[in-house]
């Protein structure tokens, strides 16, 4: 499976905003937001006019990067929103929430989308007490997501345990002291933490 395998920090710099692509260290001072917001490269701190189509593929970039997808996959995400009823933009975040990797990241098993795609890959999650190891595995309501229980005493998920989770999404829970989560709802575009247009995305993909 294809992944970005650079330096996240240089990503966040890039698109000027955190993308909370580190865990912890994002919220920390160590964060490099917190410094040098300049994007990299050499002419980075260079002025430049942004173009329509430029500012429409800054939000494309920072929606992809957020999540951790690539352009076949988003674009994937995108196909699919426009055939169903409804706002293209929003159907499209929806589907991409409701990825199992995502899941675990907003439960907080995972304290990054990318670690929480490696729990996953390994094995350490199972939907309805069924084992998954497809990040991109979309959950519905009612699902029942859990650590799978021979993984538990692990050292990652014995720190979760009794811990208190602040933020959780409105539409899925987690209890700390069972390690399972259930899905409530589906999410909407009002759940969506990160500051994206994405009437913009759209408008770059129907041209």
């Amino acid at each position: 499976m294809a992944k970005y395998t650079g330096p996240v920090c240089k990503l966040c710099r890039r698109e000027g905003a955190k993308l909370f692509l580190k865990g912890d260290r994002c919220y920390g001072r160590r964060c490099a937001m917190e410094g040098s917001a300049i994007p990299p490269g050499q002419h980075g701190g260079a002025r430049k006019k942004a173009t329509p189509y430029s500012v429409q593929l800054r939000e494309k970039q920072k929606a992809k990067r957020a999540y951790g997808l690539l352009e076949k996959q988003f674009h994937m995400y995108y196909e699919k929103a426009e055939k169903m009823r409804g706002i293209t933009g929003e159907n499209m975040f929806v589907l991409i929430e409701r990825r199992l990797d995502n899941v675990v990241y907003r439960m907080g098993i995972g304290s990054s989308r990318a670690q929480s795609r490696q729990i996953v890959n390994h094995r350490h999650i199972t939907v309805n007490g069924n084992t998954v190891d497809i990040p991109s595995y979309l959950v519905k309501t009612g699902d029942i997501i859990a650590i799978k229980e021979t993984k538990r005493e692990k050292p990652i998920f014995v720190e979760l345990k009794g811990m208190k989770l602040n933020n959780l999404p409105k539409w899925l829970t987690f209890d700390t002291t069972t390690l399972s989560g259930q899905i409530i709802a589906l999410p909407t575009r009002a759940d969506l933490d990160l500051t994206i247009s994405e009437h913009m995305i759209v408008e770059l993909y129907s041209k």
